[in-house]
């Protein structure tokens, strides 16, 4: 069975991929102005070169998050409704799944197995758009938070089965 970790780790960051393109404005805006100043210390960096490799990585780096944003949104928008709504209720809100389960008057194992195919529609429309995990786990590489939701998402694969037992008992 596939894990789908970058598609999820993708639906959890997706609600900041908007504030970590304005922050990305506001670091070429200030490499931009900080490139003024000169000192004969820090020459090679605030070279017309090294200033403008500085910013067109910046500028790639918003690019590449805008576009796996705009990809979420369309396979988001692909889904059907019942699926999207788990999807946005579990990773983009982060509810629990009891609580999702609970809204929508399933049974906790039904949840699962409805989330389960939910992801796999949700990846399955990723892979359309051409962001396969690979791709995902290469354009997510620059962002070091990125990469630890991923991997708080891999090291908890055998705890969201325990809590699907605990959570069952109080349900």
């Amino acid at each position: 069975m596939k894990t789908n970790l970058w598609y999820k780790t993708a639906l959890f960051v997706y609600k900041m991929l908007d504030l970590v393109a304005e922050s990305i404005d506001k670091l070429v805006e200030q490499q931009a102005l900080n490139s003024f100043y000169y000192n004969s210390t820090n020459f090679t960096d605030n070279s017309t070169l090294a200033v403008a490799d500085r910013i067109i990585a910046l500028s790639q780096r918003k690019i590449r998050l805008i576009n796996i944003k705009v990809a979420i949104e369309k396979s988001l928008e692909k889904c059907p409704l019942e699926r999207a709504q788990l999807l946005v209720e579990r990773y983009i809100d982060n509810d629990k799944a009891f609580e999702i389960a609970r809204r929508h008057d399933y049974p906790l194992r039904t949840y699962f197995r409805k989330l389960v195919k939910a992801e796999e529609f949700f990846a399955d429309e990723m892979q359309k758009r051409g962001y396969t995990e690979e791709r995902l786990e290469s354009d997510f590489q620059e962002d070091k938070w990125i990469l630890d939701v991923y991997k708080k998402f891999k090291s908890r694969k055998f705890k969201e089965e325990v809590d699907f037992f605990d959570e069952g008992e109080n349900f």
